[in-house]
């Protein structure tokens, strides 16, 4: 078989790479062992201008949400989907000094963040002594009709091979790579967490964290919004509700906890003033970094070898902006931006 691309996983950052190269005219092939726990498919599909304690605005976030509107809406009509809805956060401040901090954001003239009257929240089925702010647009993805509509895509045109990949297969010369039957010219892993002692790129600093989640039935909850104090409540397109997420940067395993359930129950029935019922309970490990950017290239040394990996919790706008760049940096010369391009760690290697 031959292929421009072979690609090594097919979560946000595969599932991006190969619809860039198609659309580039590449032919690509993906393999990809299915993971139901895998962060992409526990994720709730959010983008958020806006992140931390602080309120301050993520890195990038003018051209990520410019180029994740666009581009979940190309992707959309290809897959004869609706994958991406704007909609606003209500962040409810759990106390007052969250409130200033919201409050000084926005006397510094900051984008996406203004403050709630009481009217427009005042129905809402939460405990709100201290009010919330708006943060607007933010994005829900609809990740497992993006997931599976590419999958199902790619298994169309004999494009996917759902088995684990096999290293010791691999073999990488210096006009093409050899993987069993598979001659491509170019192999880039996008592997997530399945990657932190991938073969090529020992010595980037991954920071793997580990979150959890509920999925909830709260059949009295208004669906036009995501709210949040301190966890998110987010909707998701099957009609329940996802709430979380954990950030464990040490833990024993990588499996749901009794802890994680307690506290968060604990959590919602304090704030919410409705029923609720949880569904299911789930966990995954996040690729994030030790610089909270991610990693994005291809092998100062063996450049038929690439990856785009790292993303962390920002993976929903940051996979596709970077695989196009990758794509861009492949066929045309186009430079990565270099707080994502692995030629930062060039004097490490």
């Amino acid at each position: 078989m031959q292929v421009d691309l072979l690609i090594v996983g097919q979560g946000l950052c595969g599932s991006w790479l190969s619809y860039e190269a198609q659309a580039a005219g590449l032919r690509v092939c993906v393999i990809d062992a299915p993971q139901p726990n895998s962060p992409s498919r526990i994720s709730a599909g959010i983008i958020n201008p806006i992140t931390g304690r602080r309120h301050v605005e993520v890195w990038m976030s003018d051209e990520l949400l410019s180029h994740a509107q666009t581009a979940y809406t190309a992707m959309g009509d290809s897959l004869g989907q609706s994958l991406i809805r704007q909609t606003t956060l209500i962040d409810f401040f759990p106390s007052d000094q969250m409130q200033r901090s919201f409050q000084d954001r926005i006397a510094q003239k900051g984008k996406f963040v203004s403050l709630t009257e009481e009217s427009q929240i005042k129905h809402l089925p939460f405990q709100q002594p201290y009010g919330a702010g708006i943060i607007d647009p933010v994005y829900l993805i609809d990740l497992p009709g993006f997931l599976e509509g590419n999958r199902k895509k790619l298994m169309r045109f004999d494009s996917l091979f759902e088995e684990p990949f096999e290293m010791e297969r691999l073999q990488v010369s210096s006009d093409h790579v050899q993987y069993k039957d598979i001659r491509a010219e170019r192999i880039v892993f996008c592997e997530g967490t399945a990657g932190l002692s991938e073969h090529f790129f020992p010595g980037l600093p991954f920071a793997p964290n580990k979150g959890e989640v509920l999925i909830l039935e709260i059949p009295d909850l208004p669906r036009e919004h995501l709210y949040k104090q301190g966890l998110m409540l987010a909707p998701l397109s099957d009609g329940s509700w996802w709430a979380g997420s954990s950030y464990q940067w040490s833990f024993d395993h990588p499996h749901p906890t009794p802890a994680f359930r307690n506290e968060t129950e604990r959590s919602l029935r304090s704030w919410l003033k409705i029923p609720f019922r949880v569904v299911d309970h789930r966990a995954g490990v996040r690729p994030a970094t030790l610089e909270r950017r991610p990693f994005v290239g291809f092998h100062p040394q063996k450049p038929r070898v690439g990856v785009l990996n790292g993303m962390g919790t920002k993976g929903c706008s940051l996979a596709p902006f970077f695989a196009r760049e990758l794509i861009r940096h492949w066929l045309n010369e186009e430079p990565i931006h270099p707080e994502a391009s692995i030629e930062r760690f060039s004097g490490d290697r």
